[in-house]
């Protein structure tokens, strides 16, 4: 299921940011749905608990990681089915989803911010493979393999860093 990789740098009011994007010729709240309910989210990403508000930390269960550890997580701001921002308990990794809908197709952005550093090589492959894992769990197709996507290291790693916001 590997493709040429998706993903851009881009600058923003507080650094830079990293997106990664899929399409789904899909209704957007049965997008939203799989990316916020849990039985939904555990196909693709992992599982998660809690009392899911904003302002409330929630546990995510990382089910393709080793160990499936089980992650704290904010919710920072919760707008369906349009916008999910989320980040861990030390507040310095921040992940938006962004949807849109137009003409029977929902875009989905991953919105990743990124520190001062070029940490783009670091996540944009896993990044590509988590959104392949969303695709493949609502298309019933095979799983792929997160070793496809280490070659995509390089491309983000290359990514030309933005100089203003956007």
């Amino acid at each position: 299921m590997t493709h040429p990789p998706t993903g851009r740098l881009v600058s923003t009011d507080d650094g830079k940011a990293l997106i990664v994007g899929r399409t789904f010729r899909a209704a957007i709240e049965d997008v939203w749905a799989s990316v916020t309910e849990p039985g939904r989210t555990a196909r693709w990403f992992g599982t998660w608990k809690g009392d899911a508000a904003p302002g409330r930390m929630i546990k995510v269960q990382m089910g393709i990681e080793d160990h499936a550890p089980w992650l704290n997580k904010r919710i920072d701001i919760c707008e369906p089915p349009q916008r999910l921002v989320l980040s861990n308990e030390s507040g310095d990794m921040r992940i938006e989803l962004l949807l849109s809908h137009t003409g029977g197709l929902t875009e989905l952005q991953l919105v990743h911010h990124l520190d001062t550093g070029n940490e783009s090589g670091a996540y944009g492959p896993g990044w590509e493979y988590y959104l392949d894992m969303l695709v493949a769990s609502r298309e019933d197709l095979p799983i792929p393999s997160f070793d496809d996507y280490l070659a995509m290291t390089s491309f983000y790693e290359a990514l030309p860093t933005p100089s203003e916001p956007a």
